[in-house]
């Protein structure tokens, strides 16, 4: 091991990384783990494990706390305390490509012709801004295309949220200054864009323009209120993100305030995985890593815990923040800053004032998110209970599977299978299969055998790899409970299916509506007792209900969005060459996909935008004798 700063992985027998760590010095750091005695439980544990490691070196200690966390969010070490958080966020998204600039949600990578401010914590919080701006500033919010085909304004001018630039109301001039004051307020300027629209609306009534002047009037309302005051838009500070933690009962939760130019741009609730045995300090230093991994970090993090490495985590967020920006795009706190110099990141832990007062609402929130956490839990956990006694589990089951299936007649047919355990539904282990047949049209028994052996097919073939590999021939994902929507027929045919496979030690349930389908009269098929009903209002039957809707509603969504792309496509789509610009051509010419089938090679040749080999190409499609 060299003495450089690093990145190390400790991996299992199977290749698999168990933990990812960053060192000033890999020799000595890797050497503390070879004093096992001295290692507490989890660690011992996770060394025991450990067949193999490998080491990434880098120039700085900076860039080894950057890899890490990029490691981290992409191997997903069981040992490492890791941020769960899979959501882009939102920003709001000021045009610059076009002589009307338009006001929007954005959300995803930034393309260049727009600024952008940010990030949200919410689209809810991006969408009230985007209406204040609107009453504000009454910048349009319309597409481009809708833009320019207007003849009329639409009912936001008749609202007084825009100022119908579309049908000539405000002219070019007027509208810039409209856009210029917005820039300022989102740049934090406020108090200026307020004394401007002050002595627009004293002119104005001096100038007998009283209704400019109400219409000035009602602007500088709207300010006002967007505005606010105190914890929640705080006037001492500008750009920074508010980071809480609270702990309790082996949990915590990581409370995160967006602050730009003095507004509060809402807030979220993150919490940690395999934290447990960790303190304060090592899980927001691990979560500020990870968070800031994919989003420029604000200059200002106020934090409710020093952190001992504080320094040397500004530093790596100082060189994280121009990577992610994109050439072209500035404004503070946006996405893109037009590529300047790298900037140090400061950590602080306010001891008093207003900031000082925006922490303490930050741990508030904290405490209460996880409060509500614990408190779901618990009752997750009675439910957990009451359907192990209910169906004879030796234990509260960990992962239960219910599957559906969706189709129209046989066509756009996909199964799906949905997961929930003792922390609710688990979405990221939801899955959806296209049912590939060939299937008789409407025959769901056979829809759901091929869902289920292309579910538990593939993973037994998963294990007897790793059985032949040598890492054990533990099952991964396997779930304790299997509920179907069905009755005794689709019982037995799901229990063949299984039996044939050789999964026997999964519990499976069916759940049938009663012959008037009315909820809360299901009667349940165990196979190893006879059918059975659970009273009204039982707290178990509305859990396993609410299993079976969330099944039903992620299939028919999946049916609609696979119909919805099938009803899209034509023969077109299958000819080599023809992309869409091409397609949208041909069926602007020709009416439809039967009109090019229908058309000689001349009349191919003769649509705008065709080659003759395009047009042979197309014609030998059709007809290819």
């Amino acid at each position: 091991m060299p003495l450089s700063p690093g990145v190390y992985r400790m991996l299992d027998a199977r290749g698999e990384a168990l933990y990812v760590g960053k060192a000033r010095a890999l020799r000595k750091r890797v050497a503390s783990y070879t004093q096992v005695a001295r290692l507490p439980e989890r660690l011992r544990r996770m060394v025991s494990e450990t067949a193999t490691m490998e080491i990434v070196t880098t120039h700085t200690e900076a860039e080894a706390l950057l890899l890490e966390a990029n490691l981290i969010k992409r191997l997903k070490p069981r040992f490492n305390i890791m941020l769960r958080d899979d959501k882009s966020y939102p920003w709001l998204m000021l045009s610059e490509n076009h002589a009307f600039p338009q006001i929007a949600k954005h959300r995803g990578k930034p393309t260049p012709g727009a600024s952008y401010w940010g990030p949200f914590a919410s689209a809810w919080a991006v969408n009230q801004t985007v209406t204040a701006m609107q009453r504000v500033f009454l910048l349009r919010s319309c597409a481009d295309t809708v833009f320019s085909s207007r003849t009329r304004p639409c009912l936001l001018h008749q609202i007084k949220r825009c100022s119908a630039p579309c049908t000539g109301r405000i002219d070019k001039a007027g509208y810039d200054r409209l856009v210029a004051q917005a820039r300022a307020f989102l740049s934090g300027k406020a108090g200026t864009v307020q004394r401007e629209l002050a002595i627009e609306m004293e002119q104005a009534a001096e100038a007998l323009e009283f209704e400019r002047a109400a219409a000035l009037r009602d602007r500088i309302r709207g300010l006002t209120h967007v505005q606010g005051s105190g914890v929640i838009n705080p006037a001492s500070i500008e750009d920074a993100d508010v980071i809480a933690l609270w702990q309790a009962a082996g949990q915590c939760c990581v409370q995160v305030f967006f602050i730009r130019g003095g507004r509060n741009n809402g807030n979220r609730a993150f919490f940690p995985a395999n934290a447990r045995d960790a303190d304060a300090a090592d899980i927001l230093g691990a979560f500020i890593a990870q968070f800031y991994d994919d989003k420029p970090p604000p200059p200002l993090l106020l934090l409710s815990h020093e952190l001992p490495e504080a320094e040397l985590i500004g530093e790596a967020l100082g060189l994280r923040a121009p990577g992610v920006r994109a050439p072209g795009l500035g404004a503070p706190g946006m996405a893109g800053d037009g590529g300047r110099a790298s900037r140090k990141v400061e950590l602080a832990v306010p001891q008093r004032g207003e900031k000082r007062q925006v922490l303490k609402h930050a741990l508030t929130n904290a405490r209460e998110a996880l409060e509500r956490r614990l408190a779901e839990g618990a009752g997750q956990a009675k439910l957990l209970d009451g359907v192990a006694a209910l169906f004879g589990l030796e234990a509260p089951p960990d992962r239960i599977e219910t599957y559906d299936n969706s189709h129209i007649m046989g066509t756009s047919a996909y199964g799906v299978m949905v997961v929930a355990g003792a922390d609710g539904f688990m979405k990221n282990a939801y899955r959806k299969y296209s049912i590939r047949g060939p299937i008789a049209p409407g025959d769901d028994f056979a829809m759901m055998r091929e869902v289920l052996e292309r579910r538990f097919g593939r993973a037994l073939k998963e294990q007897a790899l790793n059985e032949q590999a040598g890492a054990g021939g533990g099952r991964t994902d396997w779930p304790d409970l299997l509920l179907i929507d069905g009755g005794a027929g689709q019982y037995s045919a799901v229990r063949s299916v299984l039996d044939d496979l050789g999964v026997n030690d999964v519990k499976l349930v069916a759940i049938a509506k009663g012959p008037d389908r009315d909820a809360g009269r299901e009667w349940f098929h165990t196979g190893d007792a006879p059918p059975f009903q659970l009273p009204p209002r039982d707290a178990v039957l509305y859990y396993l209900q609410r299993l079976r809707d969330e099944a039903h509603r992620f299939a028919i969504t999946t049916h609609r969005a696979g119909r919805s792309k099938a009803i899209s496509r034509s023969e077109l789509d299958e000819i080599p060459g023809i992309g869409s610009a091409r397609k949208r051509a041909l069926l602007n010419h020709f009416g439809s996909a039967r009109g090019v089938k229908q058309a000689g090679l001349a009349d191919l040749e003769a649509a705008p935008g065709i080659s003759h080999e395009t047009a042979r190409a197309i014609y030998g499609h059709f007809h290819r004798t």
